[in-house]
């Protein structure tokens, strides 16, 4: 039970329950922790004393590393205590409170290989970490700072820190006040409490503050200098090879990185993969350039903004002159998205840390907002930065229209040039009192008479003329052959033995 108490940090969520006296909480867990979901109920029960309600929570709707909003509203939640690794996204309508835990780290390890790693580099280190490993930052800045006096090393080594264990809803509050709520009590077991504002989140990972260059990425935190640059550092990441990593490093893909593995105790500085992962978007934001039909996968109901991101992905894409359906299935798979056979790429709107989502084995190509921006306003070119976060994306500007003046477009997947669809059509009937029978009437219309064509080489403007180019259209009255045949009656019984079987002896 000691180990419980001490790996949950359940003195500390008992003093953050009682102090907000919130009496109907939700324990989120992911699968990997749900054997410990009883014991750490039972031992927060115990700490409080009675007068609140636990209920824990599994199998989330949409991704673990989010806050379950909408498993918290069934069960009327005032606050919600997440558990295990988190992508620290702000949350819409409840309070949240998280624990990271303790994953073990070898400090002296860790320090020897983040010296040599100074030695071998003549740029400045910046150290960033999993949130499991941020309750050993403290021990490894004192290693760090022993093992250089005593080497007599001047090492030039900065730390990222977390921004905060506590979250208050960002759209009930202002910055300022959010702030001052996320951050009024005491934080204990090595996480710092920090007075800075958790709402610039929502803004933007960086933000300008005096002399100094703000940045926050994933839930932490880090200063620099406004005369230096990101690419000036080298990037010192401890942890696995997760989303958390990929957030980092595709954000800051122009720096040199640097992963300490933890469970071999060694660094690599392998980053070959992040050049194929870099390679295999680019190819998917041509692909989605000669897209007419695109799905917008919401990917949470809970991260503060999505539902602005989702609305200025159906503007951008209007204006695009292509079609866009939103969809709301939970955890995307290949299963689900083929059942819309007519969407050529879908638009996933998720954390950051989940919005890279492997589409190989999909019908259609899944991708980001950040690459939706690209695919679809004309003219834009990829100049290698790259934002996972959406929420760096929202704005307030409406998308330009395409002009039906404007130059055939060079299409690398088809390899040639190509016309893209003018979005005023859509929209020449917007004043007429029959505007919606028009429209319907021009849908339902044949463009091609070459029904493959339209099924196979992407010439569907809408659901609907995919759908009505297909050879199969449910059931119809109409039959070009002779009449069906009579009915006949089936076979009666039980599948072990029918009626017109003959039944056999016992051997």
């Amino acid at each position: 039970m000691d180990d419980i108490s001490s790996r949950y940090e359940i003195p500390r969520t008992a003093e953050f329950l009682r102090g907000r006296a919130y009496t109907r909480v939700a324990l989120q867990f992911p699968d990997e922790l749900l054997k410990d979901a009883a014991a750490v109920a039972r031992a927060l029960r115990a700490e409080l004393g009675g007068g609140a309600k636990l209920f824990v929570m599994a199998d989330t709707a949409y991704n673990s590393c989010c806050v379950d909003e909408v498993g918290a509203s069934n069960i009327d939640a005032q606050c919600v205590v997440h558990y295990g690794h988190s992508c620290m996204s702000p949350t819409s309508n409840l309070p949240a409170f998280f624990v990271f835990g303790k994953a073990p780290l070898d400090i002296s390890s860790c320090c020897r290989s983040l010296l040599d790693c100074s030695r071998e580099s003549s740029k400045p280190v910046l150290v960033l970490c999993g949130l499991e490993y941020a309750h050993a930052l403290d021990d490894l800045k004192r290693a760090t700072v022993g093992l250089c006096k005593s080497d007599c090393q001047n090492s030039e080594i900065h730390y990222a820190e977390v921004l905060c264990s506590e979250m208050s809803p960002s759209s009930s509050s202002t910055a300022e006040e959010q702030c001052s709520q996320s951050n009024g009590s005491t934080h204990n077991d090595g996480l710092p409490a920090h007075n800075d504002d958790l709402a610039t989140l929502v803004n933007s990972c960086c933000n300008v503050e005096g002399s100094t260059r703000k940045y926050n990425l994933g839930g932490l935190t880090w200063r620099i200098s406004t005369d230096e640059k990101m690419d000036d550092y080298l990037l010192y990441w401890i942890g696995q090879d997760n989303s958390a990593f990929a957030n980092v490093a595709l954000t800051f893909n122009k720096c040199d990185i640097v992963r300490y593995d933890t469970a071999a105790n060694q660094f690599s500085r392998d980053v070959s993969h992040l050049m194929k992962i870099l390679r295999r978007r680019y190819y998917l934001v041509e692909k989605a350039k000669d897209a007419n039909i695109v799905g917008i996968l919401v990917g949470t109901l809970g991260v503060a903004g999505y539902l602005d991101i989702v609305e200025q992905m159906k503007n951008l894409i209007k204006a695009a002159g292509k079609k866009s359906y939103t969809l709301v299935m939970g955890r995307p798979n290949s299963a689900k998205l083929a059942n819309f056979p007519e969407c050529e790429v879908f638009v996933y709107v998720s954390c950051a840390q989940t919005a890279l989502l492997d589409s190989k084995e999909f019908l259609a190509p899944v991708i980001t907002p950040f690459e939706a921006v690209l695919a679809f306003s004309r003219g834009r070119e990829w100049t290698g930065e790259y934002l996972l976060d959406f929420k760096d994306l929202i704005s307030s500007e409406k998308p330009e229209v395409v002009s039906k003046s404007e130059e055939a477009r060079f299409s690398f997947i088809k390899g040639g040039y190509v016309e893209d669809d003018c979005a005023q059509e859509n929209e020449e009937h917007s004043e007429t009192s029959l505007a919606l029978a028009e429209l319907t009437e021009k849908a339902l219309s044949t463009r091609n008479q070459n029904s493959d064509a339209v099924l196979y080489q992407g010439g569907a403007k809408s659901a609907i003329e995919y759908l009505k180019a297909q050879s199969y259209r449910g059931m119809t009255g109409e039959y070009e052959g002779p009449a069906p045949d009579s009915v006949l009656i089936g076979r009666t019984g039980r599948a072990a033995g029918y009626s017109d079987e003959k039944t056999k002896s016992p051997q």
